[in-house]
């Protein structure tokens, strides 16, 4: 994250490299990175004859070398982007001659999805010496809701911390698909507001009630009422809420307690750095601590991963899929 903004500002100093290698399992920076090459190393009416894009199922390592190696027309610069240049990965070494020497005219981009290059390779320690070689990594669910506050920050806006926590918990650590709901909020609400979770309710159709942070937190609390309203929402809804992801939830959730349990340091920061979740959570982690002991976190935890196995449908259970989550319930509230 750090990193991808630090590509940026060298470029925008005038600190532009010759090779860009973009890698790693998060495409959301390598496509920024890529886009802020794309649009601002070349001047509009350069990019016609001095701005290539191929793709990698398309074209080979030698014949990028090739478009590399041309010099730009009426224009200080010419650039070069690999999309999807993973497709490229058993070729790749073949880039090494080129990278050992690249032509200073030439801004050449590989975006590298998903995997990356041996860091022992030769290939890497030239292109590392050469130009830069970024790797973007996933980023953790407390990264993510931190991630989305700076994002917004950055454009005049705030965020309750529930708000960012449901839309990690709907549409998972893809930092993409949060990016376009983010966008969406922006044009809908005006600037200087705190996004809530009604907004996110009313704007995105996340329920700000009937979520499984909104069960973590009733469990934690040992409030079976709304425990149970919770979960005859999610066998209602089937689709929306499908079991094998709330029992993977549930067993993320107890296991951070059990984590918790084992804190010999229990202050708020260094919780929140160790259970790797915001500040505004740990409370109800203290909370789940004082009402289940460590005994009783293994027991849930047991319980968790025989649902689990009964949802997959090992073992023939005869069960519904509602009926194994409202048993799961009552061996976590009992």
């Amino acid at each position: 994250m750090d990193e991808a903004k630090r590509i940026i500002t060298d470029i925008k100093a005038g600190n532009i490299k010759p090779i860009y290698f973009l890698m790693g399992d998060e495409p959301y920076f390598i496509d920024r990175v890529a886009e802020y090459i794309q649009n601002n190393i070349l001047a509009e009416h350069e990019r016609d004859f001095n701005q290539t894009v191929v793709y990698g199922k398309d074209t080979t390592v030698p014949d990028v070398v090739s478009m590399a190696k041309r010099f730009p027309m009426m224009a200080e610069r010419q650039v070069v982007i690999v999309k999807e240049a993973q497709d490229l990965a058993r070729t790749i070494d073949k880039l090494e001659s080129y990278a050992e020497n690249p032509l200073s005219t030439t801004v050449l981009v590989f975006c590298y999805k998903y995997k990356k290059l041996d860091k022992r390779k030769k290939i890497t320690k030239v292109i590392a010496k050469n130009g830069v070689v970024f790797e973007s990594k996933k980023l953790y669910e407390n990264q993510v809701v931190d991630w989305i506050q700076r994002v917004l920050k950055a454009k005049s806006f705030s965020i309750d911390p529930k708000a960012a926590h449901m839309l990690v918990e709907f549409l998972g650590t893809d930092l993409g698909k949060i990016s376009n709901e983010l966008t969406k909020l922006q044009l809908i609400l005006p600037k200087g507001t705190t996004i809530t979770p009604q907004a996110i309710e009313q704007n995105i159709g996340i329920s700000k009630d009937f979520n499984v942070f909104e069960l973590t937190k009733a469990l934690g609390a040992k409030d079976a009422i709304k425990a149970y309203r919770i979960c005859n929402y999610f066998i209602q809804n089937p689709k929306e809420k499908p079991l094998v992801v709330t029992i993977t939830l549930l067993f993320n959730y107890f296991s951070k307690v059990m984590q918790y349990h084992g804190l010999i340091d229990k202050s708020e920061g260094y919780a929140a750095s160790q259970l790797k979740v915001n500040k505004f959570f740990v409370k109800d982690y203290v909370a789940a601590a004082r009402n289940y002991p460590m005994r009783k976190i293994s027991y849930i935890i047991d319980k968790i991963r025989t649902a689990d196995v009964k949802s997959k449908g090992v073992g023939a259970s005869p069960l519904a899929q509602g009926d194994i989550l409202k048993e799961l319930l009552m061996q976590i509230l009992n």
